[in-house]
């Protein structure tokens, strides 16, 4: 079992608080990702999607986990578990300093997590207070303008790892 924290960080222009619409431990917000198996190195060609809200019991268990799936190429069954608690929204601060805001912790069983898909249902607030809701940054990146600060903002150069956390 390895804990790997999905890390974000953008540029935020006239913006701080990046998160998930419901913020770090939104339960409806969903995870999109590929996956690599631990045993034969495969690569899912189709993203994976996970969230704190759907969970399906194991095999022999009494716990639950939040993704059972067989590697394709080697037929290896691998887990994703989501640990909330861990995450905070990315600020403009951060962003600035070139850094990553922790995200989401994952435990992962025979699998290791790749290539984090921004997606819809984000949320961000200006400088100045107004909050932007329902963002979309599957187009990798976010463009608009702050009436009540006057100013534009925006999101851009989307980046993300999953590192390995102990």
């Amino acid at each position: 079992m390895v804990n790997y924290m999905l890390m974000i960080t953008a540029e935020l222009e006239n913006l701080t608080n990046l998160q998930p619409q419901g913020g770090s431990d939104d339960p409806n917000y969903t995870y999109y990702f590929k996956m690599k198996c631990g045993n034969c190195g495969e690569v899912t060609q189709k993203e994976t999607c996970v969230s704190l809200n759907e969970t399906v019991p194991l095999p022999f268990n009494k716990v639950t986990t939040n993704l059972v799936q067989k590697c394709k190429f080697c037929g290896r069954e691998g887990t994703v578990t989501m640990i909330s608690g861990k995450g905070r929204p990315l600020t403009q601060e951060i962003s600035q300093a070139g850094k990553y805001a922790p995200l989401m912790l994952f435990e992962c069983r025979g699998y290791e997590p790749v290539d984090f898909s921004f997606g819809n249902g984000w949320k961000v607030q200006s400088l100045e207070g107004t909050a932007f809701d329902g963002i979309d940054l599957s187009g990798g990146e976010f463009v608009e303008y702050d009436e009540k600060g006057e100013c534009p903002v925006m999101i851009s150069n989307l980046r993300a790892t999953f590192d390995v956390v102990k």
